[in-house]
């Protein structure tokens, strides 16, 4: 059996980091638990005996890119790195019923949340919320049904690395494209969720 260790490649940290979320997500309910992974998540940035690997802070020119950091196989989360080129950000999209933290690394993301006000079959209605600015040290989480969000990078020169804790692997999510004849109202369309190139 391949373990944990072996499966994903090595950093500075990585063990510290595991260990971390590992405690954090034991917590007795989901509240608990996504507080206490934000907090881990939050002391994992400023320590600096954490070091992410050197890809991570390489852009992929078309899209924001994805990098599985580790996958928990005693707990079933999953860790994700994703680079932000200047500019680059979502479409509007869900996280598929999984609590999510988010902790900024590097530079800044502008976060936007949106209600759900109505839905009609493949057609929902949203209502943007006020936008959020994080920046390196920040970190915020989502837990369903309150999942519907924006992220982009806050610049236009410089890009952005931040870093996700899933409950389990996100594998597919749910995006809405504004519908041009209907303000405020989005159609609703699925999205496979794919990892960037390898750590090496």
């Amino acid at each position: 059996m391949i373990s944990d260790a072996t499966r994903f490649p090595d950093f500075t940290g990585r063990d510290r980091l595991v260990e971390a979320i590992d405690a954090a997500v034991l917590a007795p309910d989901i509240a608990a638990a996504v507080a206490r992974v934000e907090q881990a998540l939050s002391q994992a940035i400023a320590d600096p005996a954490i070091v992410l690997p050197d890809c991570v802070h390489e852009p992929i020119t078309d899209h924001y890119a994805r990098r599985e950091l580790y996958r928990s196989a005693r707990h079933g989360y999953s860790i994700i790195a994703m680079t932000w080129g200047p500019g680059q950000g979502t479409p509007l999209h869900d996280h598929d019923g999984l609590w999510c933290v988010e902790g900024v690394w590097r530079g800044a993301l502008r976060i936007t949340p949106y209600r759900l006000l109505e839905a009609r079959g493949e057609a929902c209605r949203f209502q943007p919320l006020p936008t959020l600015t994080g920046e390196r040290g920040s970190a915020g989480n989502l837990i369903p049904p309150d999942e519907f969000h924006v992220l982009r990078n806050a610049s236009d020169t410089e890009i952005a690395v931040s870093v996700h804790v899933y409950r389990r692997p996100m594998e597919h999510c749910t995006v809405f494209v504004p519908d041009p004849e209907r303000p405020g109202w989005y159609l609703r369309g699925s999205r496979d969720m794919q990892t960037d190139a390898p750590l090496s």
